[in-house]
């Protein structure tokens, strides 16, 4: 399992009957967690009053409740900084098991030896963006959602890298990546971090199990001839973990070479010592 560090900010303190126990910086949320299947003793005191918690509606949806949060503030991680928030469906604006991440891609790139350009897809709130961009990488941040792509830029200001070399786009990913093969623009890494599922713009289902191969396929198309590395994060269940890496090493073994493998992204929960899994992430490199 690949399990963040360095993280000081932010803390996994309890789970317990499908719920999480956070420390945000000086606020201390509970956030419901599908995986958490287990029921045992909640003895920390931070159970008792939490800043907020975030309650699902039986009939979809949730809110926040309890609420006694700033409209955001910030937390760090290493050199980097983000702004969270309580945002719809129990998000922050921020996956802290994506550090483990991070830390990879800052390897990748500051051992490259050479200038790296970057294609980050489906950014989000641009953790991979940030870190790429200051290891050295020019990188190109893209997501559909022009809301995210704000928050990415509030986060670069904020780690003190709006001046770093990123392009914000906002554009459907798919459709950006065959433009980008019609304009001749080639990457040496890609970063990509697809929801299971999703709707394109003009209502084209977007479904992981079905379509992360053929997109992988087509970024084939933007990929340079000297290729550093490809990540894929997941959160979809339903796909076995070395699936990420047979994808990964089938589109690109044969054409460049060099390895995939997958893992866990995992969170240590301070109370038991053990570790909670919160996704899976496949990485190639050449």
């Amino acid at each position: 399992m690949w399990v963040p560090d360095k993280w000081a900010d932010y803390a996994l303190l309890d789970c317990s009957d499908g719920e999480r126990l956070e420390r945000w910086g000086r606020y201390t949320l509970v956030r419901p967690d599908p995986q958490v299947i287990w029921d045992t003793p909640r003895r920390h005191p931070g159970w008792t009053r939490p800043d907020a918690r975030y309650i699902r509606s039986s009939t979809g949806g949730g809110a926040w409740s309890d609420h006694r949060l700033p409209a955001f503030w910030e937390i760090g991680y290493r050199e980097y900084v983000f702004r969270v928030k309580p945002m719809n469906f129990k998000h922050t604006g921020l996956f802290p098991e994506q550090a483990a991440n991070w830390d990879w891609l800052d390897g990748c790139i500051r051992n490259a030896g050479r200038p790296i350009q970057l294609l980050n897809l489906f950014a989000y709130t641009g953790g991979a963006t940030i870190a790429a961009a200051m290891a050295g990488a020019e990188v190109c941040h893209v997501d559909a959602a022009r809301g995210m792509v704000a928050h990415a830029r509030e986060n670069a200001r904020a780690s003190g890298a709006e001046a770093l070399p990123i392009r914000w786009i906002v554009d459907d990913c798919r459709a950006f990546v065959a433009r980008e093969i019609k304009r001749g623009r080639r990457y040496d890494a890609i970063v990509m971090d697809p929801p299971s599922f999703g709707r394109g713009p003009t209502g084209e289902v977007w479904k992981l199990e079905d379509d992360l191969y053929g997109f992988l396929s087509l970024c084939l198309g933007v990929l340079s001839d000297r290729p550093l590395c490809v990540l894929i994060s997941s959160y979809t269940t339903g796909l076995a973990l070395g699936v990420l890496s047979y994808v990964l090493q089938s589109v690109l073994g044969h054409r460049f070479g060099g390895r995939a493998q997958s893992d866990e992204l995992g969170l240590r929960v301070e109370s038991s010592g053990l570790m909670l899994s919160c996704g899976a992430a496949g990485r190639w490199v050449s």
